[in-house]
């Protein structure tokens, strides 16, 4: 009996408590300034920690288009380059309101910023700011994320 339980547990009741992790695109915007680069980053909505412009996959792009999307509506990065494969990942709990959660991977894509708008979607939902990578690796909450900023 306690074989059947444990197998139960295992094959059944397992799988449904885990879901997979959600996807999101990530773009890790940079311009390079002379010898060094700088990161820029911007504020969540909700906690206004410091974050990089990221969201969820979109029909009829692909990641990095659509990590270049998000660039453009949480950052206002008019003209860039991006990377098309990933330089990393990192992973994250996003809070989806009434107290739940999904675990989330975010994949990240290097995107070079030329130009900057002052006006776009969410320019006043967010601040944004640019950081030498140290800094910008020590103002993010994510450890892998980290990483990522601090080999740049």
């Amino acid at each position: 009996m306690m074989h059947f339980v444990k197998r139960a547990w295992a094959d059944v009741i397992m799988p449904i408590l885990q879901r997979p992790k959600r996807v999101q695109v990530a773009a890790l915007c940079y311009q390079q300034t002379g010898e060094s680069k700088q990161v820029l980053l911007i504020t969540s909505r909700d906690t206004g920690r410091w974050i990089v412009p990221k969201g969820w996959p979109m029909d009829g792009y692909d990641g990095p288009g659509a990590a270049l999307q998000e660039a453009w509506e949480e950052a206002g990065v008019a003209k860039a380059d991006i990377n098309p494969k990933p330089v990393g990942q990192y992973e994250y709990e996003k809070g989806m309101g009434e107290g739940m959660s999904v675990q989330v991977e975010a994949q990240v894509y290097l995107t070079q910023v030329h130009a900057l708008k002052e006006e776009y979607p969410e320019a006043q939902l967010r601040k944004r700011a640019w950081f030498s990578p140290k800094e910008a690796a020590n103002l993010v909450d994510e450890p892998a994320l980290k990483d990522i900023l601090a080999a740049l």
